[in-house]
């Protein structure tokens, strides 16, 4: 199989060959820049941010990540909005594309995966591999550990919850949680005035 013809596969859901040894290679480079940035001083924000800028497919203003970041592809499918955090440990493993908007939070240790692989045994011994891209709307807070598997949807202002493990589309403006994560509720009146169970916000 030639490179041109693994690479569109890559991006259209079907099987693939992941160990080709130039395809190995092309990832390399990519891979190389993480290495830069996860070894950069937490005084060097500007070296960050241009560093950032040459990973990822697009990344919007006012973006911070704290190293160490994982990526498969180190960052070359991800595309992030304005305003995205994302603390300690993110993974993303980027062998096709996953999408991210603005304003969304990544707590510590959160895995999203768009690369997976077939069941039959034999394929997956000679490494077949497809993917399927991950969208992750705008105001999205994922909790630590949350693990976001390939072709999965995030509506809009969600909030997944910690250690959760996300297997199906999640609607926007709801609370879901567990493994599978599934909806507890919508975001109601009760989180525009209380931020803790009675505690009142008080800030605006």
């Amino acid at each position: 199989m030639e490179l041109q013809e693994i690479k569109e596969r890559m991006y259209s859901k079907k099987l693939y060959y992941c160990n080709d040894e130039i395809l190995l290679q092309q990832q390399q480079e990519f891979l190389e820049l993480l290495y830069d940035f996860n070894a950069t001083r937490p005084s060097q924000q500007d070296k960050r941010k241009e560093l950032l800028k040459n990973m990822f497919a697009e990344i919007g203003e006012d973006c911070y990540i704290e190293p160490p970041l994982h990526a498969n592809w180190g960052g070359k499918n991800v595309h992030f909005g304005n305003s995205v955090y994302a603390n300690f440990n993110l993974t993303l493993v980027d062998d096709c594309d996953i999408f991210v908007g603005n304003n969304v939070m990544f707590a510590p240790n959160v895995t999203v995966i768009t690369g997976t692989h077939p069941i039959h045994p034999i394929l997956r011994s000679k490494q077949a591999q497809y993917n399927l891209p991950v969208h992750i709307g705008n105001n999205v807070w994922i909790g630590a550990g949350a693990i976001i598997l390939p072709g999965v949807s995030i509506g809009d202002n969600t909030v997944i919850g910690a250690g959760s493990i996300v297997t199906k589309d999640i609607p926007a403006n709801v609370v879901a949680v567990g493994s599978p994560c599934k909806v507890l509720r919508e975001i109601n009146e009760n989180d525009i005035k209380y931020y803790y169970k009675n505690m009142e916000i008080d800030i605006e």
